[in-house]
């Protein structure tokens, strides 16, 4: 534990908040624990995205609530959590139970998103606002604009109101895995054609993916509004 307090920069006072927020749900059920991070979860969320919020308007000036939100989204998105539990290798001081190491666990995005906000909700309450501010705006300055992917969604319905004036919808096919780890397969389509199909670990990544080929397949069919409702 005491290397994972060097790595975020922080010594915790109270120990056991830091425990609780590396306890997944299945240890604290096999071990009969009232405890788990989910609370702590919940606060590190909120703790999260305020300070994100502050960051993006006090660093981008010049940019539109539009930028804003979807900086912010994809800041504090379940990817962008385990990626950065990951840089921390946070799995490796987390504690499991049985079942849910032998299923992989271990290096579950969802796990590790959790668990980043519970430490960060665990950092704010042992400290309070200031130590947990240091250390998310320590790792947003490494981030950049840059690095925030498209919204393919909107800029799809953008291009198809702009041409057809009508909007794309979404068709969710299959949900498929266990209720943990679940696939998403999507389709976006106009009438009767299908404009783009899309796979993710989530349904809004999987609507993206589809809305990214629509994207495409309007950069490579020039069709009329009925031939594109029509199907042919």
């Amino acid at each position: 534990m005491n290397l994972l307090q060097e790595k975020i920069g922080y010594t915790f006072k109270n120990p056991k908040l830091l425990d609780e927020a590396l306890t997944h749900t299945s240890f604290a059920a096999e071990h009969r624990m009232t405890r788990n991070n989910e609370r702590l979860e919940f606060l590190g969320d909120s703790v999260m995205g305020l300070v994100v919020s502050g960051y993006l308007y006090s660093s981008f000036p010049e940019k539109d609530e539009g930028f804003l939100s979807k900086s912010r989204a994809f800041l504090v998105s379940r990817e962008t959590m385990a990626e950065w539990a990951s840089q921390l290798q946070l799995g490796l001081y987390m504690r499991f139970g049985t079942g849910e190491i032998l299923s992989g666990g271990v290096n579950r995005k969802n796990n590790l998103a959790n668990a980043m906000e519970a430490v960060l909700g665990a950092v704010y309450l042992d400290g309070g606002i200031e130590p947990a501010s240091k250390i998310i705006l320590e790792w947003l300055r490494n981030q950049s604009p840059a690095d925030i992917p498209e919204d393919s969604k909107t800029q799809l319905q953008q291009m198809v109101q702009k041409k057809y004036k009508i909007v794309p919808l979404y068709e969710t096919l299959e949900a498929s895995g266990p209720e943990h780890d679940k696939t998403f397969k999507v389709r976006v389509y106009l009438g009767e054609r299908t404009l783009g199909l899309g796979q993710g670990k989530s349904l809004k990544a999987a609507q993206q993916a589809a809305a990214h080929q629509g994207m495409l397949f309007f950069q490579t069919h020039k069709l009329t509004k009925k031939e594109i409702l029509s199907g042919k």
